[in-house]
């Protein structure tokens, strides 16, 4: 089982490139082709300095002048991307192709992430606390039917999903992340579960302990190991998941989205917002 194909969201941020080289170091390893979507929209910050020129009163050329100053920029971060996937394609031999669409992001991504094995964005550690709606990184989870692969700004690393933990706690959402994770795993040179204060919901929902999840991975052709993480104060647990995941040395975190798909205006709930608020390593989440 592998990746066919993934799908990378590239944006005007700097850390669009580094996303672009981790997931290529993915792709490369899965022998998948690799998809880099650029939108071509306006930021927050340039539809407030366009906001600003019309509320200046500035006459209808300065506002066309303004706008042509953004797209010229679009444009030279569209050429700057694209130049730089024609480069991993011919280093690495991964087969690539560059979509330039106009649009809003939060509508043209999700089209595409369904036509493809898995989606990759970048996060920058926010989270809405209005409980309106959620941000474009989070609202994926909801809308796209796929996982979604987290990279958080600054990332810092070259190598993606070559050492993997799971975050595991018998749930519906860590069964569905850790299942559509399997592909990546296959391909990983080490797999971790975590479990954190596993004997709570052990007791509590009469689970599985997770042995019986180490077995099945292995059945898989897997090498999987488990560590439990004792007397983990809840507000502390996704802290620890990931500070542990990264004294193992791993790339990548798998782990479950709660939060209701009926209200998902609604804010996602403890620790899938502690982790995506302050995300330290690559998260691959699924609803």
């Amino acid at each position: 089982m592998k990746l066919a194909d993934i799908l990378v969201h590239v944006d005007q941020t700097d850390d669009a490139s580094v996303r672009l080289r981790l997931a290529c170091d993915l792709a490369k390893r899965h022998g998948s082709t690799l998809i880099a979507l650029f939108v071509r929209e306006f930021t927050p910050a340039q539809l407030h300095k366009r906001a600003i020129a019309e509320l200046g009163l500035a006459s209808s050329r300065q506002v066309e002048g303004v706008d042509r100053q953004v797209q010229a920029f679009i444009d030279s971060v569209e050429r700057r991307l694209q130049a730089l996937l024609g480069a991993i394609e011919q280093e690495s031999s991964v087969r690539t192709q560059w979509r330039s669409v106009d649009g809003p992001a939060s509508a043209v991504v999700p089209q595409h992430a369904r036509c493809a094995d898995l989606c990759i964005v970048g996060h920058d550690g926010s989270t809405n606390e209005d409980a309106i709606q959620y941000a474009f990184a989070e609202r994926l989870l909801f809308v796209t039917g796929r996982p979604v692969l987290y990279v958080p700004a600054s990332a810092g690393r070259d190598t993606l999903g070559r050492r993997i933990a799971v975050a595991w706690n018998s749930s519906r959402a860590a069964t569905r992340a850790l299942n559509d994770a399997i592909p990546l795993l296959e391909r990983a040179d080490e797999t971790t579960i975590l479990t954190a204060n596993p004997e709570d919901y052990i007791e509590r929902h009469g689970a599985m302990p997770v042995a019986q999840m180490v077995e099945h991975l292995k059945r898989h052709g897997l090498s999987v190991e488990a560590r439990r993480l004792q007397n983990v104060p809840s507000n502390a647990i996704a802290d620890v998941l990931q500070a542990e995941a990264l004294t193992l040395g791993a790339d990548l975190l798998v782990a479950g989205a709660f939060g209701p798909p009926k209200f998902w205006e609604a804010l996602v709930g403890g620790v899938t917002r502690d982790l995506l608020s302050r995300m330290r390593l690559p998260i691959l989440m699924s609803h």
